[in-house]
């Protein structure tokens, strides 16, 4: 995936956190539980099938997968299938997996939360500290799976206890991490990056749904990982930040979610907002002080597998998003 951090703000906590932590404090503490133990599940599940790179056997298995896992926790899924043109000219066979809360979640005025995240691996390990590495496939336990994992149980909870004010529809992107290699020279492939998404946002124009808002997950299960607010997700869907951020105080992670900036990143959430109009936030680990990248040392490496999920990563990012969608 293209995580290109354009600026990087390590600013101070703004003066408004003294007031943010009082919101947060006074905010209902949602009940229910989300069980990391059962996302690390769903996420070695999808490691299993191998590196799900696109036109890969082990890619359409586990689309099939996620596709019957959301079923059985009574979503209706579309498989939004296209072929798409990789930077290299490859013909990517591409399958937006869309799961759309029941009727019965439908609530008045027809509004819903859009919960997303991609299921693509990169192909190339191209950020590896070891050069032979560059062109072996990710296996991407942390850089795909993990924001899929936690979907599904969210959307596991979701069955289980109906009480919400509005719907929550899922979308797992495809062909997010097909961007330019770094060892290849031809450009900066910029446009190379959340194809799937790109595709969906147009689509979604076409034949629009009232989504009050938008929140992407990507690389949601590191080790030692921390949220900061990302720049386009302020500048785009700034009071969202703050509603998702306050959240994740109140459920009582907020040293996971720092109130700090962490620059800019190119990701799902770009189309999400700019071209379907939907105020997107990015959840997306952030390591200032990591030598090897900002997004951790195992990004598009071979070290990325599950051997360095950690699961209180995995409850800090699901819990928080209980707090935000049943406080609605």
């Amino acid at each position: 995936m293209k995580k290109i951090i354009y600026i990087l703000f390590l600013a101070g906590i703004v003066c408004a956190c003294g007031t943010t932590k009082k919101q947060a404090e006074q905010q209902p503490v949602v009940n229910i539980q989300f069980n990391a133990d059962s996302a690390y599940q769903f996420c070695a599940a999808q490691c299993n099938f191998g590196p799900r790179i696109m036109n890969s056997e082990a890619h359409e298995q586990c689309a099939q997968w996620i596709t019957q896992k959301f079923q059985q926790y009574g979503y209706h899924v579309e498989l939004q299938k296209a072929d798409l043109k990789g930077y290299d000219g490859t013909i990517l066979k591409s399958t937006n997996i869309i799961a759309k809360a029941p009727s019965l979640k439908e609530r008045a005025g027809g509004e819903a939360i859009l919960v997303c995240a991609h299921w693509d691996s990169r192909p190339w390990a191209d950020n590896d500290p070891d050069s032979a590495n560059w062109r072996k496939p990710v296996m991407a336990a942390n850089d795909g799976a993990s924001g899929v994992a936690v979907m599904l149980e969210l959307a596991r909870l979701i069955q289980q206890h109906d009480s919400l004010n509005v719907a929550v529809d899922f979308i797992c992107f495809d062909a997010e991490d097909w961007g330019i290699p770094q060892w290849d020279e031809t450009g900066d492939g910029t446009d190379s990056w959340a194809l799937g998404a790109q595709y969906w946002a147009k689509k979604y124009l076409e034949k629009p749904k009232n989504y009050s808002y938008a929140i992407l997950l990507d690389m949601v299960g590191g080790q030692g990982a921390k949220f900061y607010q990302e720049g386009y997700s302020k500048q785009k869907a700034g009071q969202i930040v703050e509603k998702v951020w306050r959240a994740a105080h109140a459920a009582g992670y907020g040293s996971t979610f720092p109130m700090q900036d962490g620059g800019y990143v190119t990701d799902d959430h770009v189309p999400v907002n700019d071209i379907a109009n939907i105020p997107c936030v990015d959840i997306i680990n952030h390591y200032p002080d990591c030598q090897q990248s900002s997004f951790g040392p195992t990004w598009h490496t071979v070290n990325d597998d599950m051997q360095h999920i950690d699961k209180n990563t995995l409850q800090a990012v699901g819990q928080t998003l209980l707090q935000v969608i049943y406080n609605e």
